[in-house]
């Protein structure tokens, strides 16, 4: 079997799928419909706004559905009229069983992680937060639970060091799209293999990547200072790790840690010239913050805020 003769319906709705989107045409599978998020109204004036998968599918000619409820009978219905012998979700919502059970060959999801580490909504993140210095991207197929299907194939990443969730996400989707070329082609080739993730490794070893919510984001400054970092960095660009000055919330983008000791220090005190250098002070050592942003105010660097606020910090 050609990859072309693979009638595929594809899932996703951010930037980051449409890398595995383009891949995929671009290697000649065919691509018979694609399923996205409703358009949104975004911005001053409320404009709708197309998910970037439909402006991808819109500019190739490709039939696009925007279900609102993913059980809806007539949304079903268009599934089962475009006979697909297989779904491919990257970046989507869970799926129903009567959606990723419906085509012959099954639904194969792409996952930002070596499952099954980092199984849930956020692995990128988790994996920066938790100072692990190497990740991937898994082809895996749907079943009942979550991030739980069996493993197709797998490619491992370097994390570095100074990397953080946004420079991260942007590699991984390279990676990832051409890691799902590679399970199509074998999946048409008839040398795809399955593996359990029970196989893999113990339930008891596995960490999880939760949805991030803003008090994920709160810096405890009680804490080591590469933990702060790593916390830092997980969270850049979005949604931003935040601590507070003078009531508001100040986010902070890039930082670098200083060893110098905090003895005698309180945890979160502020320490700045006035003009090129502020440090916050953590269990071990400092965070020299170089990228950050008061609420209501935009991103900017340490000078320059420094120029605008040193005030708050007097």
């Amino acid at each position: 079997m050609q990859i072309s003769d693979i009638r595929i319906i594809f899932m996703g709705t951010p930037d980051f799928a449409v890398a595995s989107l383009d891949a995929l045409i671009q290697a000649g599978c065919n691509i018979v419909a694609v399923v996205t998020a409703p358009d949104k109204p975004a911005g001053r004036g409320m404009q709708l706004q197309q998910s970037a998968v439909k402006q991808y599918a819109v500019a190739k000619q490709i039939p696009v559905l925007q279900p609102e409820k993913l059980k809806n009978e007539t949304f079903i219905a268009s599934l089962k009229a475009l006979q697909p012998h297989l779904q491919i979700v990257v970046a989507f919502r869970m799926l129903p069983e009567i959606v990723w059970s419906l085509p012959p060959m099954g639904t194969i999801n792409l996952h930002g992680s070596l499952l099954p580490q980092y199984r849930g909504a956020a692995p990128i993140n988790w994996a920066i937060i938790n100072g692990e210095t190497t990740t991937g991207v898994t082809t895996f197929k749907l079943q009942h639970a979550i991030d739980t299907g069996n493993i197709l194939l797998q490619e491992p990443i370097t994390i570095l060091p100074n990397e953080n969730a946004g420079q991260l996400h942007d590699k991984m989707k390279v990676v990832g799209a051409a890691l799902l070329v590679k399970t199509i082609q074998q999946l048409a080739s008839g040398t795809l293999k399955e593996t359990p993730q029970s196989e893999l490794i113990s339930a008891e070893a596995i960490k999880h990547a939760p949805k991030i919510f803003t008090e994920t984001c709160l810096i405890k400054w009680e804490q080591p200072a590469v933990n702060i970092y790593n916390l830092i960095r997980g969270l850049s660009p979005y949604p931003g790790a935040f601590t507070h000055l003078d009531g508001k919330k100040l986010k902070i983008y890039e930082a670098t840690i200083d060893n110098s000791s905090t003895k005698n220090i309180p945890a979160g005190t502020f320490v700045t010239d006035g003009k090129s250098e502020l440090k916050i002070a953590a269990l071990d050592g400092w965070l020299h913050i170089t990228d950050l942003q008061l609420e209501g105010k935009k991103r900017m660097d340490v000078a320059s805020f420094l120029r605008g606020y040193r005030h708050l910090l007097n």
